[in-house]
């Protein structure tokens, strides 16, 4: 019977957390039709909700913006508009800090994670996955060890909290598993291997 209990666990929990997720993050993005006159949202219009709607209608948006920023006259747009925000003394500090975070995540030529590091933490003999994220510049170069490395150490099983450490190079080890493997294994806390993550 506990086996059976067991077994019936791992087939519906995945499936229960994903659907949550899915639900909550579509019905999130449906908020964005409130952002629609009153007249034209779609229950007014048709006299009920499409539920996905407004996800669909923030993709479409996103999507028709990366094109248009994507040609000449749409970058000339999107740096006037940038000029402009940078002029409004609160806002250019959050509009900046977001922006720099988001460039180095989701952008082309984004290294966040550039490479999977084994290190001792949270002390010696202690080790935990970590990535690269860069080298340390400006004034801290003058205090820390020429060949330090910027690092990020995640935690588990949320892997977008965690701490950045930099550290000396000889301090960390270079593995030879892909970023996504590694991050498997720490959503997963160690339960899925890193030559199954692969896969």
């Amino acid at each position: 019977m506990k086996k059976y209990l067991i077994t019936g666990l791992l087939v519906w929990v995945p499936l229960v957390i994903t659907a949550w997720v899915l639900k909550a993050i579509i019905s999130t993005l449906d908020q964005s039709l409130l952002l629609l006159p009153q007249a034209w949202q779609p229950n007014n219009l048709i006299g009920f909700k499409l539920w996905g709607l407004g996800t669909l209608i923030t993709l479409l948006v996103v999507v028709l913006t990366g094109m248009v920023a994507s040609n000449f006259f749409g970058q000339r747009i999107v740096r006037i508009w940038e000029s402009v925000l940078n002029r409004i003394p609160v806002v250019k500090q959050i509009y900046s800090s977001v922006k720099q975070v988001s460039d180095t995540l989701l952008g082309p030529g984004g290294q966040a994670f550039r490479k999977a590091l084994l290190v001792q933490y949270p002390r010696e003999g202690s080790w935990t996955i970590a990535f690269l994220t860069g080298a340390p510049g400006s004034e801290l170069e003058q205090h820390l060890p020429s060949d330090s490395l910027s690092v990020y150490v995640p935690t588990t099983p949320n892997p977008t909290s965690g701490f950045f450490l930099m550290m000396a190079k000889k301090d960390v080890v270079e593995l030879d598993m892909t970023v996504d493997a590694a991050l498997k294994y720490i959503i997963s806390m160690g339960s899925v291997s890193p030559e199954s993550a692969r896969h």
